[in-house]
């Protein structure tokens, strides 16, 4: 039997690739709501960043985001991002 082949995500902002368990996850949810997933199983839309604030500050800068999770985010959004997103690195 074939041993199955382990799919690759890749980080928004610097391009590695690596296991989705290697990654933080931001979703779009199907209400139109973004935010981070720890658990890497919510429903809707997803963008995956290194567990470093370079990535996430380097997708931020550029709209990564804006592009991967087709949304358009204001200030206030990326400001509760960061919070979640380094609440979820500290766990």
């Amino acid at each position: 039997m074939k041993a199955k082949k382990t799919p690759l995500r890749t980080c928004l902002a610097c391009g590695r690739q690596a296991t989705k368990r290697e990654f933080v996850r931001i979703v779009r949810t199907p209400d139109g709501d973004v935010v981070v997933d720890p658990t890497g199983r919510r429903n809707g839309r997803g963008a995956y960043v290194c567990p470093s604030t370079e990535c996430f500050e380097k997708a931020v800068r550029k709209n990564k985001f804006d592009a991967a999770l087709r949304v358009s985010l204001r200030d206030d959004d990326v400001e509760r991002l960061r919070r979640d997103y380094e609440q979820a690195l500290e766990e």
